[in-house]
């Protein structure tokens, strides 16, 4: 079994900087020991790690968390002039190259007194490439689940390569990783990607599992593979770092880059992932069928059960959006059944006030409860997802039960369940806009040399991060922040958790903010 993961170190305290580093170009792993005073024969723990994490300190605490570069491992790779500067679409654009010291900031809400903090290296097309046109081979996987924009993904970065960088080697892998050692590629031209856009799901097939890296990198070094594209999530991407060490150990020339992909919104760092958008407009038509169900039936209830398997973000927004719920429910806030305060009691006093009723549960919500319910044991899918309970036909059954012990109270329940709708479908205008600037962006980072990296935007500009910095964690809903207080402001449900819950999540946030300002303060990342 391989272990994605890259285990944190302790911080140990390296000798004084000699000379900062330049950002202009990318530092080769020796030159960037010797820069920060190095010269041990044997590097330490600490040293590795931050080898790996490739960072670099400023002034007032600026870090630049940057992303790996061939030029790491391969120092003599020669450059060539940008294509696109002599593309005519982008004569008029005054300064399409991006400075090579433009660095996007994690943190977009400072204190006058705070440090600058952690930043990353700022996607966009770069002067110098390190690939000639037709020396370029790409591929293109998608691997996990389904989700809306993985067509334009493959459309854009098809396009892209061909009409910007003039690149005309892109082959798709089908079947996602397993694709790579047990199917054949499929070629891809501009043409035949026209109209993918449209459709949902992925043209190329996606499964889950499947990974074997040396399985992998041989079919890369075989079909001379030197651009690989995944899209996928957390756990795909997981499988994408250690793709990319595995490249860097054998000394290859391929630039392993990630496209996130999530529906559920989970991905650390990130804004948000493409197909979110789509997702919770798609939401609304269940809840509003749940709700005409509800409103047009004496005592009516309709519940309707959303993808979340961790994180609830599409219950979450979908929920604010419509304004028609009146109890969401997530993962990431517990909530009980019987006695005072619980959800049943809820929905019967919200029965007598409304006459009907709306409820949105996250796939993840309750699986304490409903595990406990039915002595149940965890499994796992072939990506080691735990398997989940049906939370949306417990819940309604429980409701069932309820009311059947008051039968001077009758209902009428509505079970929706839209998930495979939601994610099978295309994605919206949003979305595809999204898409393909993650696409592009994705390009111009691999035609620029860097390679270990996912793009995404921060703070509403697209960057380029390191693996590690997305898969060491996921993206959840904070319950103790203002966004899930509008929430149960807008349904006007309790929050069915007790004062010592509140104070627990509280200190857990605390003592991550702790941790985070202690990692930025060490003087492994100082400016010295």
């Amino acid at each position: 079994m391989e272990s994605f993961g890259v285990p944190p170190a302790p911080v140990a305290a390296p000798e004084k900087r000699k000379k900062p580093l330049d950002l202009k170009d990318p530092v080769p792993a020796a030159a960037a020991a010797a820069a920060n005073g190095g010269g041990a024969t044997k590097a330490s723990p600490a040293a590795k790690w931050a080898e790996k994490k490739k960072l670099v300190g400023g002034d007032a605490g600026y870090v630049l968390e940057d992303v790996p570069h061939l030029t790491d491992y391969l120092p003599q790779l020669p450059t060539y002039p940008n294509p696109l500067q002599d593309n005519p679409a982008y004569s008029v654009v005054k300064q399409y190259f991006v400075n090579p010291d433009d660095t996007v900031t994690q943190k977009i809400v400072v204190h006058k007194t705070s440090a600058r903090g952690t930043h990353f290296r700022r996607a966009g097309p770069r002067q110098r490439v390190y690939f000639q046109p037709d020396e370029v081979n790409a591929a293109i996987v998608t691997c996990g689940g389904l989700c809306p924009g993985l067509n334009t993904v493959i459309r854009e970065l098809v396009c892209g390569l061909y009409d910007m960088y003039g690149v005309t080697s892109v082959v798709g892998i089908e079947g996602g990783y397993k694709g790579f050692y047990s199917k054949n590629t499929v070629a891809l031209t501009p043409r035949s990607v026209n109209g993918i856009h449209k459709r949902g799901g992925t043209v190329l097939g996606t499964s889950r599992g499947g990974h074997d890296t040396a399985k992998i990198v041989d079919c890369l070094q075989d079909r001379g593979i030197n651009q690989v594209y995944i899209i996928g999530g957390d756990g795909t991407q997981k499988g994408a770092s250690v793709i990319y060490e595995e490249v860097r150990r054998r000394g290859l020339k391929c630039a392993v880059v990630g496209v996130p992909k999530t529906i559920d919104n989970d991905i650390a760092v990130i804004d948000k992932s493409f197909g979110f958008d789509t997702a919770v407009e798609e939401a609304q038509r269940a809840i509003n069928a749940a709700h005409v169900e509800a409103e047009s039936a004496e005592n009516g209830i309709g519940v309707v059960k959303l993808m979340g398997r961790n994180s609830g973000f599409i219950a979450m927004y979908a929920t604010l959006a419509s304004r028609d719920v009146d109890c969401c429910l997530i993962p990431e806030s517990p909530f009980y059944l019987e006695g005072k305060g619980g959800l049943l009691e809820f929905v019967e006093r919200r029965l007598k006030d409304n006459g009907h009723m709306v409820i949105v549960v996250a796939e993840g919500a309750g699986q304490d409860l409903i595990a406990k319910s039915m002595n149940s044991v965890d499994t796992q899918d072939a990506s080691g997802n735990k398997l989940l309970l049906d939370v949306g036909l417990w819940l309604s059954q429980k409701i069932k039960d309820h009311f059947k012990k008051k039968p001077r109270f009758p209902i009428t329940l509505k079970y929706i369940d839209p998930t495979y709708m939601i994610r099978a479908v295309s994605s919206n205008a949003s979305d595809n806009v999204y898409c393909t600037l993650l696409a592009h962006s994705a390009l111009h980072g691999a035609m620029a040399g860097y390679t270990g990296f996912i793009v995404a935007p921060v703070n509403g500009r697209h960057a380029y991060i390191p693996f590690y910095r997305i898969t060491e964690k996921q993206n959840k809903v904070v319950i103790t922040d203002r966004m899930w207080a509008r929430v149960l402001c807008s349904t006007n449900q309790p929050c069915f958790l007790s004062h010592e819950d509140v104070e627990n999540m509280k200190h857990d946030d605390d003592e991550h903010h702790l941790h985070n300002t202690l990692l930025l303060d060490s003087p492994e990342n100082s400016s010295k």
